[in-house]
């Protein structure tokens, strides 16, 4: 329910936020008839994913209307149900959940399927901004350990299914708003410490198949028609696309299904091989001045909690775009993050437009009562 006369300021609302935001969804659709389709005997050209996509953009938008008609701060209150629920969820997949490409990571719902490792990502969200939102002063040890262990139980299962992508823009949320609220400096020292001393003895937590895609990124040569595949398939892809691109529904790799993953995780190597080099420095500025959009939001937040909520979604997004750019050019490990609004994906689509809601819903509210 409407809590006040929010809309009555619509004309306040960060236009640079949502105008790159709906023509990222655009792109994204534009980019996904052709990364999905397939030219029949017939000569027509249908698109596998591309309705699909259609019709979770189209419920996530009406969900994303409803986050942004309740009162953000209502959150503060709903943050550790959330939490526990998710917690609840990810237990339930190693017990009920389907296997897709060797990992368990979904449950079926009949007619379609979730992944409650999306869902976590709001819970980390909701709570991270809830627990360092209660107290002013900078993060001692103490209050960083009891943060870590909380976060760490989402994380761990996200981990164990495995997910590393997933862990890894969980982390980048809670990390984020750490580091926005701030450290005291005795333990900024000790952690500039221990970090550089124990991030090498990570390598021997990790899974083979992660250490296959480490050693690719180093060299993809090694292993061209296995681990290095993707990555060498999507640079040839980019680099066909040269100065002003091959055409839309006219890449090579892309349409003679070549590249993997092309409507998923690889979606960029797609639209840099159809609109070549101007078209990806087109599509970095849009995400640019959507994240410029965001850090606005941050700044005009007026209480804590929303500014901190704001903070995650931006290193969210941020993460989520570094890595899936990096690793689609072959300068980071493949690690499954969706580039967002481009790439394919249902619950994914849900839970970006659930972050774009709180972020108009934080903009819009900055009007409604006083700084706290």
């Amino acid at each position: 329910m409407l809590q006040d006369n929010v809309f009555k300021h619509i004309t306040q609302i960060n236009w640079k936020l949502v105008i790159s935001f709906l023509l990222l969804c655009i792109i994204g659709l534009v980019n996904l008839y052709s990364a999905s389709g397939v030219r029949t005997e017939d000569g027509l050209f249908v698109s596998l994913f591309f309705h699909k996509q259609l019709v979770w953009e189209l419920l996530s938008l009406g969900i994303m209307l409803v986050i942004i008609m309740v009162d953000y701060r209502h959150f503060y209150a709903m943050a550790t149900g959330i939490f526990i629920a998710s917690i609840i969820l990810l237990i339930a997949v190693p017990l009920i959940g389907k296997t897709v490409y060797g990992a368990k990571r979904w449950i079926s719902l009949g007619f379609f399927s979730i992944q409650p490792s999306e869902i976590a990502k709001i819970a980390m969200l909701l709570m991270g901004a809830k627990l360092l939102s209660r107290r002013k002063e900078s993060l001692d040890w103490g209050e960083l350990i009891v943060i870590s262990s909380i976060a760490s139980i989402p994380a761990l299962l996200v981990l164990s299914q495995p997910d590393l992508g997933t862990t890894i823009c969980m982390l980048a949320i809670l990390g984020g708003i750490v580091l926005f609220r701030g450290l005291k400096v005795a333990v900024v020292r000790i952690l500039l410490i221990l970090v550089p001393v124990f991030l090498p003895l990570s390598w021997f937590l990790l899974r083979d198949y992660q250490k296959r895609r480490i050693l690719t990124m180093l060299s993809p040569e090694r292993d061209p028609l296995g681990a290095g595949y993707h990555v060498i398939q999507s640079q040839i892809a980019i680099g066909s696309g040269g100065m002003l691109g091959s055409g839309y529904l006219s890449g090579s790799q892309s349409q003679l299904r070549f590249l993997p993953e092309k409507h998923t995780d690889f979606a960029l190597a797609v639209f840099g091989e159809e609109w070549g080099f101007l078209g990806l420095i087109f599509l970095l500025i849009v995400y640019v001045v959507f994240l410029i959009g965001i850090f606005e939001v941050i700044r005009d937040a007026k209480d804590r909690f929303g500014s901190y909520l704001c903070v995650g979604i931006f290193f969210y997004f941020f993460s989520q775009i570094f890595v899936n750019m990096g690793m689609v050019m072959g300068i980071m490990p493949v690690v499954g993050i969706p580039l967002p609004f481009i790439s394919y994906g249902g619950t994914s689509t849900v839970v970006n437009f659930i972050f774009i809601g709180i972020l108009i819903n934080v903009s819009l509210r900055r009007f409604v009562f006083k700084t706290t």
